[in-house]
């Protein structure tokens, strides 16, 4: 089963991405439980945890559908104390707010090195800032996203993946969601099926499909292996639309979030038509 939707917007509330997952027409969805760009924000309220509880029943998504983004202002691989520790209270704060909501997963970026300690150093500050926070929370697993590498962003290698993991103790509460234009910006080539296939062997050798929490399905404006992160339309970027045909048709992608982060939400309703097609015509062939 293949749920796919798209990041949509919980102003007014948690409970309102819910419909507006729903009048996509969609079977999953993303969201951020506070605004992404401030550190702080008023606890959720419980009538709107209520609420939320109540309207995922009524559209039928379960936990694993949804797939939660933390605010983009945390850095986890921070190179200064004082600002990691900031970090670090900011991701278990957004651990939280999923456990309130009866969530399972938290995507965020892994963190950057602002050129002032080595990769290393900073791939062990993440999985050292995972397991403090996981050590603390339950239930809620924490999914690193790949970045396109853009500035001083890690997780742009596979192996940058791999060694945060490695470094996280409870590996059941580990995983990753794999944006399709930041691994194209990154360098791994998806503009045709034998690229697919080698990117994705590449990925299961490296960090292996147990850790696949969920994808983002974005086509790219920038260019292959540019290492910049600009998104685009499906079959509007140079990506083009094979990749996500393809991994509409690979059962190795069931049952997690494919989520939309295209530019043009009026047309996320038609994009997500149109990776369900490819499923079907995949299952009626």
């Amino acid at each position: 089963m293949k749920y796919v939707g798209a990041h949509v917007s919980a102003s007014g509330g948690v409970e309102n991405a819910v419909v507006r997952a729903s009048e996509l027409d969609a079977t999953a969805f993303a969201l951020f439980t506070k605004n992404q760009r401030q550190w702080r924000a008023a606890p959720l309220s419980t009538e709107s945890i209520d609420n939320f509880k109540t309207a995922c029943e009524e559209y039928h998504f379960t936990p694993g559908q949804i797939l939660p983004h933390d605010s983009y202002l945390i850095n986890l691989g921070h190179p200064v104390e004082e600002a990691l520790e900031k970090s670090r209270n900011a991701f278990v704060d957004e651990l939280q707010r999923c456990e309130q909501l009866g969530l399972t997963l938290l995507n965020f970026h892994p963190g950057s090195h602002l050129l002032q300690i080595s990769e290393d150093d900073c791939l062990a500050r993440i999985a050292e800032s995972i397991n403090r926070a996981l050590d603390v929370t339950t239930g809620v697993t924490a999914v690193i996203e790949n970045t396109a590498g853009q500035g001083s962003n890690l997780g742009f290698r596979f192996e940058h993946l791999a060694a945060i993991i490695d470094g996280v103790e409870d590996k059941s509460r580990v995983g990753v969601c794999i944006d399709t234009c930041h691994a194209f910006a990154a360098g791994y080539d998806l503009r045709s099926e034998e690229a697919c296939q080698k990117t994705f062997e590449d990925f299961e050798r490296i960090v292996g499909f147990q850790y696949l929490r969920g994808m983002h399905l974005n086509d790219a404006k920038s260019e292959f292996g540019s290492r910049v992160d600009r998104h685009h339309s499906l079959g509007e970027g140079n990506i083009g639309h094979t990749a996500f045909s393809w991994i509409m048709r690979d059962p190795r992608f069931d049952n997690i979030p494919l989520i939309l982060e295209t530019v043009n939400p009026d047309i996320w309703a038609e994009e997500i038509a149109w990776l369900k097609a490819q499923q079907h015509s995949a299952n009626a062939a």
